[in-house]
């Protein structure tokens, strides 16, 4: 038998095997790093996204966190804000509602948002009227006279397009001893604010009171008390009147000691040559002086 014949009659089957194993095994090593490596970067990629989405998902958790002012006046109807011809209010009517029940609902008085109130505001209520929003800075009644009063608002409404009126209940503890006694003050009070309907402001504000779910004890309180502090801000008034006047009086005696030249010339603090002036008068004193002596020798002679 030849070399050749021996080499042919050897098996072939474990040789191919050998080879198709070591093929399939490169290929689950290459599969298993393909596999690796875009898991990898999937990890790598998509770590960062997750971190966004978790952060953005949070942003707007807190966006979505609305207050009780928000929730009420979501839920107001502002009326219809402009027709086929012409607009009749704004959106800044919707603003100023939103910080005008914040203010309520916080009982907020010296750091109250002046800007929603226009500079000659026109304030009323049954014991006390007066002109202008800087008013607005001083104390409230409610912090002098109640220990630990709690507001809650009912009712929202727009009567109108430039009309909104606020229903709201103020409750706490008179801190007078003897007025305690008679319990909890509780009154419901009716704010109603006219609004210009271009800036928003308010232009007028008026409140409305019931006492009727206080006794009447707390009820003799509320309106000695009130008819109180409304003495001390009239005293307040007057006092800031006198004052005004007082700066209007000096500024206008300053302004009086300082006042324009009537001739209104710019060269008045100019020296002029005046030159031919001075030779007239020399040659009218010198015809003068001839006349006299003329007249003199005439009587003499």
């Amino acid at each position: 038998m030849s070399a050749a014949a021996a080499t042919s009659a050897l098996p072939t089957g474990p040789v191919r095997s050998t080879t198709s194993d070591l093929r399939r095994r490169k290929r689950r090593r290459l599969s298993f790093h393909l596999r690796r490596s875009s898991s990898a970067s999937l990890f790598h990629r998509h770590r960062p996204l997750s971190v966004r989405v978790t952060s953005q998902s949070n942003r707007v958790e807190l966006s979505t966190e609305k207050t009780e002012a928000d929730k009420i006046v979501d839920g107001m109807d502002f009326g219809e804000l402009c027709n086929e011809f012409e607009c009749i209010s704004s959106p800044s009517v919707e603003a100023t509602a939103r910080q005008l029940v914040r203010d309520i609902l916080e009982l907020r008085q010296g750091n109250r948002a002046l800007g929603n109130f226009a500079v000659s505001v026109k304030y009323k209520d049954p014991v006390r009227s007066f002109t202008g929003r800087e008013k607005y800075k001083r104390p409230l009644w409610a912090t002098d006279a109640l220990d630990k009063p709690t507001v809650s608002v009912q009712e929202m409404a727009m009567l109108s397009t430039s009309v909104l009126t606020i229903k709201w209940t103020i409750k706490g503890k008179p801190k007078s001893f003897l007025a305690s006694i008679g319990g909890d003050l509780i009154v419901k009070v009716i704010s109603q604010f006219t609004l210009n309907q271009i800036s928003g402001q308010v232009i007028e504000h008026e409140e409305f009171w019931d006492l009727s779910a206080s006794t009447s004890v707390a009820q003799a309180y509320f309106w000695i008390s009130r008819r109180l502090f409304s003495t001390v801000e009239a005293g307040k008034d007057a006092a800031d009147s006198v004052k005004k006047l007082t700066s209007q009086i000096s500024s206008e005696k300053e302004n009086l000691e300082i006042f324009p030249d009537p001739t209104g010339d710019p060269t008045k603090f100019f020296q002029k040559d005046d030159s031919f002036q001075r030779d007239a008068y020399q040659i009218a004193l010198v015809l003068a002086l001839v006349y006299f002596v003329v007249q003199f020798l005439r009587t003499t002679l």
